[in-house]
């Protein structure tokens, strides 16, 4: 049987994921921008967090948050 030895390395790039999942859902990948991908793994992620992600990837340009349409009537 194949196997790893402990503590090997194991090396995938981004462009081979398609699929990740987590208990708050799917999210595919594959083909996606880097900021497509952020959003739909922001969108998976736990609610919790999703804040700080956005804020994030806000602070790297890799993503705008959607503006609400409350925001939005707002302005």
């Amino acid at each position: 049987v194949p196997m790893l030895s402990p503590g090997a390395g194991v090396v995938t790039s981004r462009g081979l994921i398609r699929y990740v999942v987590t208990e708050y859902g799917v999210a595919y990948l594959h083909g996606k921008s880097i900021r497509e991908r952020s959003k739909a793994l922001i969108e998976i992620a736990h609610p919790k967090f999703r804040d700080e992600l956005y804020q994030y990837c806000e602070q790297t340009n890799w993503l705008q948050r959607p503006v609400t349409a409350e925001l939005e009537l707002a302005r």
